[in-house]
């Protein structure tokens, strides 16, 4: 059996080796549920890399967005080079789900945009799953969402062999049946293509080349091509190619799935035109009827999902399959996998939450003629579907929620830092204006130009947009570089800005709730939380300590919290952190440890975006025009092959930047 190989420069060192024996010695004692209550910059992720080598099983790591789930993955290919680590996100780049408001009779059609890049990664995901061990799938939310069933997708592989009788059109049904599509163009993941004695197959998974050479016994050769240079780079004697599709029917099932279908659509009709919703009646049969005709004909049609209870033979009501049921069971049925679940106080709420707004707008669809009843279970899995089927689980957070810390048969604290660095040291200050105090702003002034003449960094959090932005303005009245950062600036922008608030360009970052997770910004000195007192989401007692993580990344960190008002929250983040801060203290002091500032190179927190290939395509835009002259597809399968290693190494702002540009060079060639 094939075991993961942990490669890193360091050991574990910290509170790390004691957390990953715990939580090792908990999965062996069969505890389901365990939490690593781990402080921001103690190496949460190179713990769980430890204990899933140490366990040795096929792992899911859960997180609550791609740009988390991304990162988490390119932390996890360093740790395991050798091992199967994979990325499942949505495949959507936009995605408006089908809709209908009866209040102004509007219907919105589904309209998405299918990322090709990200697809191909799902589909190395659940191949990986089905023919190995050694695997860690990184993945979003989106992994409770139905998918097609393991069990049909494996069963419908096509496997070829060398001196295999099979001829050139034999080949080619077989290759349609699984869904891939014949092209006489350049092959693109799931087509094929046909010339002479020679089948091209590009797999769905990867973009290489498959080479089926055929003479008059079968199949003479096997090799695997690459699609840029067309050299032989393999030969093989066997190879798989799983379907181009994740939802895959074959012939008998697909005729059992249309009786079904036929007899719920006639139950629906009848329902109707008794309620005498005549009109929903004929919006539902027509609609149906074109979706059977493209499932008879070429066993696909738009939408199949919402007939994916009857193409899978389940029960109304049923749980679909998702990514789970691609995960290995034991041989009684039970999950025989780790689940780890970043950042669980905002993971586990997107969980639970996803049933509900699915519903609500499927159960319209239904009502008004859209969709078959049976629509409705094409849905996420509910909470507790998706606990039956996770088996043991790790939840990972500095801030643990009480679902965690109620159902959690072992909590494992991760307080000491491999730096040596404590939490901050926290200041609570009224925000309003008291004899010769001059309130939140004029005092935040103040501490901000004394932390940045010593050569510091400073972040403000505020309650809303438009006073991040209203307070950077004002900042700047006042002398001080100051830019604002939320939600509403675009992804690639606010990593520039992030690059530049790091390179001290400016000096002040202004920013709302995009402040607290995910940021790793060791030059920062000073926090200032205004209004810490106003109660909420954003003042909450995990809101707050999440907060106050930004500034443990340097000795000199320190956090102010501006209230009038001792809030319950501010009572508990303050008193969670000086807990934190009395143990790391003891520690240091005990093992004669002073602590130092994080030393991160600059360009870390960029290096996605501004990678090698990146820097390239920025140098050379004048050889590309050049090649462009003189052979516009040239540059264009070079352009491709760049996009594909971006992909490969899950940088994905910068695929999009290349694919954009590929999208410019056919348009320019195209005129």
């Amino acid at each position: 059996m094939t075991s993961f190989n942990l490669q890193s420069d360091w050991p574990p060192a910290g509170d790390q080796p004691k957390a990953i024996k715990k939580l090792v010695q908990g999965l062996e004692k069969g505890f389901s549920r365990q939490t690593l209550l781990g402080v921001t910059g103690s190496g949460k992720t190179f713990t769980m890399a430890n204990v899933i080598a140490k366990v040795n099983k096929p792992t899911l790591v859960i997180a609550h967005n791609k740009t988390l789930a991304a990162q988490l993955a390119q932390e996890y290919k360093e740790f395991f080079p050798n091992n199967a680590v994979h990325y499942f996100v949505s495949y959507y780049d936009y995605y408006q789900p089908e809709a209908y408001m009866p209040v102004t009779d509007t219907y919105i059609e589904k309209d998405a945009q299918i990322n090709e890049e990200i697809d191909r990664l799902r589909h190395a995901s659940t191949q990986s799953l089905l023919t190995r061990r050694d695997v860690i799938i990184v993945a979003s939310v989106s992994c409770i969402y139905g998918l097609g069933s393991p069990a049909e997708y494996e069963k419908e592989n096509l496997k070829l062999s060398v001196k295999q009788k099979i001829d050139r059109k034999a080949l080619m049904q077989k290759l349609i049946a699984i869904h891939f599509e014949r092209t006489n163009a350049d092959l693109t993941p799931g087509t094929f293509r046909s010339i002479g004695s020679l089948v091209e197959i590009m797999p769905v998974s990867e973009k290489m080349i498959w080479s089926i050479v055929l003479d008059a016994r079968g199949i003479a050769s096997i090799n695997k091509v690459d699609p840029i240079s067309q050299k032989i780079v393999g030969t093989e004697t066997d190879i798989f190619i799983f379907p181009a599709k994740h939802f895959i029917t074959n012939k008998a099932e697909k005729d059992r799935a249309i009786k079904k279908i036929k007899a719920e659509l006639a139950t629906q009709l009848k329902k109707f035109e008794k309620e005498g919703k005549l009109l929903e009646a004929e919006r539902l049969k027509r609609r149906t009827n074109y979706d059977l005709a493209m499932i008879r004909e070429v066993g696909y049609c738009n939408g199949i999902e919402n007939y994916s209870r009857h193409m899978s033979g389940r029960e109304a009501g049923s749980a679909p399959d998702t990514l789970l049921s691609y995960f290995p069971r034991t041989k009684n049925g039970k999950p025989d996998f780790l689940t780890i679940i970043d950042e669980s106080h905002v993971t586990i709420p997107q969980i639970g939450g996803m049933y509900a707004g699915d519903q609500s707008r499927k159960k319209t669809l239904v009502e008004f003629g859209f969709r078959l009843p049976s629509a409705l279970d094409n849905r996420p899995l509910r909470s507790e579907e998706f606990t039956e089927r996770v088996g043991q689980v790790i939840y990972t957070s500095a801030t643990p929620s009480t679902h965690e810390r109620e159902t959690s048969e072992q909590i494992v604290e991760q307080i000491i830092r491999p730096t040596g660095l404590i939490d901050p040291e926290i200041s609570l200050r009224p925000i309003q204006e008291k004899g010769s105090y001059r309130g939140q702003i004029q005092d935040f002034i103040i501490e901000v130009k004394n932390a940045v003449e010593k050569g510091g960094r400073v972040i403000a959090t505020t309650l809303t947009k438009k006073m991040a932005e209203d307070l950077s303005e004002y900042l700047k009245g006042e002398g001080i570089k100051a830019e604002y950062l939320h939600s509403d600036i675009k992804t690639i922008e606010r990593i520039q800005i992030l690059t530049e608030f790091r390179r001290g360009t400016f000096d002040c970052l202004v920013g709302v709730n995009l402040l607290r997770e995910g940021l790793d910004l060791p030059e920062v000195t000073l926090i200032g939380i205004l209004d810490a007192d106003k109660e909420g989401f954003l003042r909450s007692e995990t809101a707050l300590i999440q907060i106050i993580g930004r500034a443990a990344r340097n000795v000199l960190g320190r956090v102010i919290l501006y209230a009038d008002n001792i809030t319950g929250s501010i009572e508990r983040a303050v008193g969670e952190t000086n807990r934190r801060r009395a143990i790391q203290q003891a520690y240091n002091k005990e093992h004669g440890i002073t602590p130092k500032t994080i030393i991160k190179k600059l360009g870390d927190i960029t290096e996605h975006l501004e990678s090698e290939h990146t820097k390239a395509v920025k140098m050379n835009v004048d050889i590309d025009a050049q090649v462009f002259a003189k052979d516009p597809q040239k540059l264009i399968k070079l352009k491709e092959k760049e996009m594909s290693k971006a992909v490969k190494e899950l940088d994905f702002e910068t695929a999009a930047i290349i694919r954009d540009e590929i999208l410019v060079l056919k348009e320019q060639l195209l005129k």
